[in-house]
């Protein structure tokens, strides 16, 4: 079985190709509803390997199981409609790229992170946003959170100074 194919079928080859798939569906799926308490994860201690990054989030889903990725998925869906929201008040085109840029590159990356988990994507080196251990990975989701609120603010000082001139307009119109 070619290692393109493993999550496709990963228990055709459970101790090679997709054995870090079979892991983390383990994971997933001893989780149960509530989970198994945090920090009590069994699959992260000797079977999983890169648990802190490409799979962090079997082991959320292990520790606090379906409701807590049902939580985790609902915050993913409230920061893409803020983001989303922002983008389509900013004034100017070039700030509306930079938040839809923004919600992509940070709900895309979560997205693709827990398809790969999932089983439902084959497996990548992607980390989860926020989540995941590493520096580099760390630093560029702050970044792109950082632009997010830059242009959110940029559009309420914009909204602020029209407001203020507005006024100005009918004091000086009297």
């Amino acid at each position: 079985m070619a290692a393109d194919d493993q999550f496709l079928d990963p228990w055709q080859d459970a101790q090679g190709n997709g054995y870090q798939l079979v892991q983390s569906l383990l994971a997933i799926g001893s989780g149960g509803g509530l989970g198994s308490g945090f920090g009590m994860s069994q699959q992260k201690l000797f079977y999983l390997p890169i648990q802190y990054t490409d799979f962090i989030f079997a082991v959320f889903a292990e520790e606090f199981g379906f409701l807590g990725c049902l939580v985790i998925l609902i915050m993913l869906a409230t920061y893409a409609t803020l983001g989303l929201r922002i983008a389509l008040k900013a004034e100017r085109e070039v700030h509306q790229l930079v938040a839809i840029g923004a919600v992509t590159l940070l709900v895309g990356q979560a997205i693709l992170n827990v398809g790969v988990a999932t089983g439902a994507l084959p497996t990548t080196g992607l980390p989860f946003p926020l989540a995941s251990y590493g520096g580099n990975s760390v630093i560029a989701s702050l970044v792109a959170a950082g632009l997010l609120i830059r242009v959110a603010r940029e559009s309420s000082e914009a909204e602020v100074m029209d407001l203020v001139q507005r006024k100005r307009k009918r004091v000086s119109l009297r």
